[in-house]
């Protein structure tokens, strides 16, 4: 099909007029004076650009187009929809970007900038269109003066550095950066009429020094046409709110609220920050729909009244959600009803209530009485806009965008093995300083018990107490459990770097009081709290993600995930919700979820993999390049590399144990392509990865290097999933 579509691209110019040529290539360069010179950001300034190219190379789009040839019917049609018309060479168009171009170049201090434009018709109805930049010398400012009439305003602007300084090198941008930023800094002074328009520039080229006489010059108020005066300072005399609902005078919002979310104070001067920063919290509020504040002058005074009109959200919604379930090829339903108050208490405090419920037929396990899996839970959340902890001053709570958020869980599972139940209770808090990319979690304290009421006999008999089957593993986490766990998150992310960390720990207050209380300890010489074992364990878990190349139609993109868990104390093994696995869509993707490791691991009972293809430690790394092909559809090409370990030596996982000597033999290699569908709010992801290497392999039919011997059968894992991998 591919070759269908680009043999179709090729012959895209056989309905062309004869005057008409079809603009293959664009190239933008410098003269080789200049090769240290980038043209990256100078390629935006191209008018006409080439027929879009799959993955650099092939002009698909344009093959799907020539595909629908003169066909009018609705499949012709939606072809040319799809695809990507010819682009026909322009000479206008590419005159108008030899003039931008050289502008462009201007603007970042060369004057005296010349373009160039060769066109090369090597092939027929085909023509290449090279631009060739000749900048010159770049010139310097000097020397850099300011004219200010205003002593107020002069004083103030001493305050801040400024962008300009003598002897940099001429730059429009650095400029018009320079009038926005200085127009910025006096409307944070009280200057309410103040804006950029008021700061010109006046320039005098010298060329025989490729020197700019430079001088900043900043206006006086204009009150009416002729009549200048110096600038007012304004301040806020009243603060007033109003609802924004027609005939309804009441906020559903307490005033103690209102105030911890207004940055402008009467008696203060006028602050454009603190106008934006009253937005901002306004805005996070759940309650809130949206907020509109105005100022008004009073008569012959620098005095205003703000008025900050807030119309709230109808406080209580109720949802329902259906979803269908696959398990390993067991089918099944769930749904969900939730119910939310967004006005608890008058604060913009977030109540909800969430019923669920599953339901999944299971086949193929014999000697079980039941053969379904049924699952209820009831969760409940509240959350508060704002930091609730004791002894933290106001200033701090309203530099801080903050959320804190108490949640109660009870989760029922039932199986044909065993019945589950959990309880767990947990207090935590997010925040994010303003104007800052990083932002912060704590689990200030995080509770579960997990608890079995019930495990059939023949489970029981074939996996917990089977001599010739031992597994530690999967005893302990058939156990009741108790769970005490604090962890600490911080995140960054620029746009084209993105860091996760995260540490927990857990058991270590509780190791305390059992010592200290001399606990008793159950047959498998664990502590136990209240008759109940808990578990202790220290967890690290770091994610980086860095674009290496980017553009609006193309991104290489590298992660690295490095995720590390030890237990201690009272803990051979980490409870299963703390374990590592590997494969499936987010991970090595040459193998389906929770079937790759720990190590050299080979799977034997397909039955309890879930808990045997688990380890304490995780490694991951992956490069992809993504690609736009045309509408939503976007392209990918993918390798990864990665596996999960055990820390401690387990009989029930041979070859599982981290060794540094076999990390390089025990890692596992996939490749393989995507498609995904970008609908802005959501993204549909298809990925299709085939294996390289590997590491677990006992027979030639295995493979050891799959990269060399590929069998679609053996080696081609599917995944379906929603957002990107990384």
């Amino acid at each position: 099909m591919v070759a269908v579509l680009l043999l179709c691209s090729c012959s895209a110019t056989h309905s062309l007029d004869d005057n008409e040529l079809i603009l293959d290539k664009v190239k933008v360069v410098f003269d080789r004076k200049y090769k240290d010179i980038s043209t990256s950001q100078l390629k935006n300034y191209v008018r006409q650009k080439e027929n879009a190219r799959w993955f650099l190379s092939m002009k698909i789009p344009l093959g799907v187009y020539a595909l629908a040839g003169k066909d009018s019917s609705w499949v012709g049609r939606t072809l040319r929809q799809m695809g990507e018309a010819p682009v026909i060479y322009d000479t206008l168009l590419a005159r108008q970007t030899c003039d931008d171009l050289q502008q462009a170049m201007q603007n970042k201090g060369y004057l005296d900038a010349q373009v160039e434009l060769f066109v090369d018709q090597k092939k027929k109805k085909k023509i290449d269109a090279i631009y060739v930049l000749h900048p010159g010398k770049p010139y310097y400012i000097t020397p850099l003066e300011t004219d200010i009439q205003d002593s107020t305003i002069e004083r103030l602007l001493k305050e801040r550095k400024s962008l300009l300084s003598e002897g940099m090198q001429f730059n429009v941008e650095t400029m018009a950066q320079e009038r926005s930023d200085v127009s910025s800094f006096l409307q944070d002074r009280g200057y309410f009429r103040f804006h950029k328009e008021y700061v010109s520039y006046k320039a005098r080229k010298n060329e025989a020094l490729h020197h700019v006489a430079l001088a900043k010059v900043l206006h006086p108020y204009q009150i009416d046409e002729g009549r200048d005066t110096l600038h007012s300072q304004y301040r806020i005399r009243n603060l007033n709110y109003v609802s924004g609902a027609q005939g309804d005078s009441t906020i559903h919002l307490r005033l103690r609220v209102l105030e911890e979310n207004t940055f402008l104070k009467p008696g203060s001067l006028y602050s454009a920050s603190d106008l934006q920063n009253t937005y901002n919290h306004f805005g996070r509020l759940g309650a809130v729909r949206y907020t509109n504040i105005s100022f008004e002058q009073v008569a012959d005074t620098a005095l205003l009244d703000a008025t900050i009109q807030v119309q709230t959200n109808k406080p209580s919604t109720i949802s329902f959600q259906p979803e269908g379930t696959n398990t390993a090829g067991d089918f099944g339903a769930a749904a969900s009803l939730t119910y939310q108050n967004r006005n608890l208490f008058r604060g913009s405090e977030t109540f909800s209530v969430q019923l669920r419920g599953a339901y999944e037929a299971i086949k193929g396990l014999e000697g079980y009485r039941n053969q379904d899996y049924i699952e209820y839970s009831v969760e409940s959340r509240l959350s508060f806009p704002r930091f609730l902890f004791p002894f933290l001053n106001r200033d701090v709570r309203r530099r801080i965008t903050a959320t804190s958020e108490v949640s109660l869980l009870y989760d029922s599972q039932d199986r044909p093995e065993f019945h589950r139940r959990v309880l767990s209770a947990g207090f935590h808090y997010q925040w994010k300083p303003q104007k800052h990319r990083d932002s912060y979690s704590l689990d200030l304290v995080d509770l579960n018990y997990v608890f079995m009421p019930w495990v059939s006999q023949t489970f029981r008999r074939e996996y917990l107490e089977n001599e010739s089957n031992s597994n530690a593993i999967l005893r302990y986490n058939y156990e009741n459990l108790f769970i005490m766990r604090m962890g600490f998150g911080y995140s960054y992310n620029n746009g084209r770097l993105a860091l996760k960390t995260h540490v927990e720990s857990a058991g270590n207050l509780l190791d305390l009081c059992a010592h200290s209380f001399r606990a008793e300890k159950n047959y498998l010489g664990q502590y136990r709290v209240f008759n109940i074992a808990y578990a202790q364990y220290v967890k690290a878990d770091f994610d980086f993600t860095r674009q290496l190349l980017g553009g609006k139609q193309d991104q290489l993109i590298f992660h690295l995930g490095f995720g590390i868990a030890y237990p201690y104390g009272n803990s051979q093994v980490l409870p299963f919700e703390k374990r590592y696995f590997s494969g499936g869509a987010n991970s090595v993707r040459g193998w389906t979820v929770r079937s790759l490791g720990p190590g050299r691991y080979k799977d034997k009972d397909g039955r309890i993999n879930f808990i045997t293809q688990t380890g304490d430690m995780k490694f991951d790394l992956n490069l992809e390049y993504r690609t736009h092909l045309f509408w939503k559809f976007y392209g990918a090409l993918f390798a990864d590399a990665g596996n999960i370990w055990t820390l401690r030596k387990y009989d029930e996982q041979p070859e599982g144990q981290f060794t540094l000597r076999g990390l390089v033999n025990d890692l596992a290699v996939s490749y393989g392509m995507g498609l995904r569908l970008n609908f802005d709010y959501f993204i549909l992801r298809f990925d299709l990865g085939m294996k390289a290497i590997n590491p677990a392999y006992e027979t030639e039919e295995e493979a050891h290097y799959p990269l060399i011997h590929p069998r679609m059968g053996r080696d081609l894992a599917f995944h379906f999933a929603v957002g990107l991998p990384f």
